[in-house]
Formats: structure tokens, sequence, C-alpha cells
């Protein structure tokens, strides 16, 4: 059988940094996940979190043309759905005035032509 050596701990300690160092990694990496967190959270226009969609009227979208104005925002997206299908890019909007289903301008004929048919 083989002679099998027991350590035993004779009581000291090597230093003190080794009872130190645990503490100060876990308050840095609170630090630096405090730090990251706010930057990522605040309230300012430098945030990486998307802010709320606001609603505007149907002549803020830019280049978009409203082809459609369903009563309902499901049946907005209905119509959306169909547009794609066809192969025309939609948006579904929340305008001031209701949702509003918007095209590209060179899409416009053909949107409306689909939505008719």
């Amino acid at each position: 059988m083989a002679h099998v050596r027991h350590w035993q701990h004779d009581g000291r300690v090597g230093n003190s940094f080794s009872y130190l160092f645990g503490p100060i990694v876990a308050f840095l990496a609170i630090g630096v996940l405090v730090v990251v967190l706010r930057w990522a959270f605040n309230s300012r226009k430098t945030s990486v979190v998307a802010a709320a969609p606001k609603a505007g009227s149907q002549d803020e979208y830019g280049m978009l043309v409203p082809v459609a104005s369903p009563p309902t925002y499901i049946d907005g997206e209905i119509l959306r759905r169909r547009l794609e299908d066809a192969g025309i890019k939609a948006n579904l909007a929340n305008t001031l005035d209701g949702p509003r289903v918007m095209v590209w301008p060179k899409d416009e004929q053909r949107a409306r032509q689909t939505l008719i048919s």
C-alpha cells in the first residue's frame, strides 16, 4: 500500500493581499457594471436603448406615402402583410390621425392596386 501524505495547515496565512484581493475585484466589477448600465440607460440622446416611438402626423414620415387608413392597428397589419406578400415594402405607422400603411413613392400605384384587388 502506498504511503499517502496528509497535508496539515499550520495556521499561518501567506499575506494580507490574498485576503483583500477578492473584495477589491468584486467592487471593481460592480463599478464597471454601474458605469455600463448608466451609459446604456441614460435619458439623453446617447442611449443605446431605443426610445418609445412618438406618433406624428402622416407627413412627418419622410418620403413614405400613405396608401391606406385602416380603422385599427390590427387591420393595418393585415394590409401591410398583404403588400409584403405582393413584394412591396410597407410600413405601418401610428400617426396622430390613426394607423397608416405607408410605402415608398415608387411603389404607391402598385400598392393601391394590390389593396383594391
